[in-house]
C-alpha cells in the first residue's frame, strides 16, 4: 500500500506588509483560542476565520489548511521552547546548579500556564511531528542540553553525561504534563518546582563528587 501523503503544512506565503503581519496575527492569536477552547479534533479554519473577523478565503492566502495553522502555532511553541533553554542554560553569569534549578522553575511554570494548548496540540501531532522542522527543533535542544552537561560535568564520561541530558529532559516532560493536568496556584508550583529542582540539582552534584567525574 502507497504511503499516505502529509498534509501540506507550510505556510502559502510570507507576509510583507504591515496589513499582512497584523492579519497572520490576528489569524493565529484566534487560532490559539479556539485550539484551546474546542481542541484539535474540533478546530476548522471557518473556527479561526470566525474567530480573528476575517474571511476564509483571507486566511487561505497564508495558510492552506488547519494543519498549516497548528504547525505554525507548534512552531512558535517549539522556537519559545528553544530560545528559554537556551537562554538559561547558557547564561554563564550563573552557576550550573542555579541554571538547573531556573530551567525548572520557568519550565514547570509554563507548562502549567499553557496546558491547555499543550494537550491540543499534542493531539494534532500526528499531522507534523515528522517534518523537517519538528527534527530540527529536537536536535537544536540536545544541542543546547549536551553543551550544558559538558560544562556541569567535565570530568564524567560523555556517555553518562548523554544520559544524564537525556533524563533530564524525559524527567522535566513527564513531570512538568502530569502536574499540569489541574489547575495551579502560584504558590504550588513554586514549591513542586522547588522540590524538582533540588531533586536534580542533588544528582548532579553526586555525580561530581564520584571519583572520576
Amino acid at each position: 500500500m502507497a504511503k499516505r501523503p502529509n498534509p501540506l503544512i507550510s505556510s502559502r506565503k510570507q507576509p510583507k506588509q504591515a496589513r499582512s503581519n497584523d492579519l497572520v496575527s490576528a489569524v493565529l492569536e484566534a487560532a490559539a483560542q479556539v485550539l484551546a477552547a474546542e481542541g484539535a479534533q474540533r478546530f476548522t479554519t471557518a473556527r479561526v476565520a470566525e474567530k480573528a473577523g476575517v474571511s476564509v478565503g483571507s486566511l487561505y492566502q497564508y495558510f492552506p489548511n488547519k494543519a498549516a495553522i497548528l504547525f505554525r502555532l507548534q512552531s512558535d511553541e517549539w522556537r519559545q521552547t528553544t530560545d528559554m533553554l537556551r537562554g538559561i542554560l547558557e547564561d554563564t553569569s550563573q552557576s550550573p546548579p542555579q541554571r538547573l534549578r531556573t530551567l525548572v522553575h520557568a519550565f514547570v511554570r509554563s507548562e502549567c500556564e499553557e496546558a491547555d494548548m499543550r494537550v491540543a496540540l499534542n493531539d494534532a501531532a500526528p499531522l507534523y511531528r515528522d517534518a523537517p522542522e519538528a527534527h530540527e527543533v529536537r536536535a537544536a535542544g540536545a544541542r543546547i542540553v549536551a553543551d550544558f552537561m559538558a560544562e556541569a560535568l567535565p570530568d564524567t564520561p560523555a556517555s553518562v553525561r548523554a544520559l544524564v541530558g537525556d533524563l533530564l529532559k524525559t524527567t522535566l516532560s513527564a513531570v512538568g504534563k502530569e502536574f499540569s493536568e489541574r489547575p495551579r496556584s502560584d504558590e504550588e508550583i513554586e514549591t513542586y518546582a522547588d522540590a524538582m529542582a533540588d531533586m536534580v540539582c542533588a544528582y548532579l552534584a553526586d555525580l561530581r563528587s564520584r571519583p572520576g567525574g
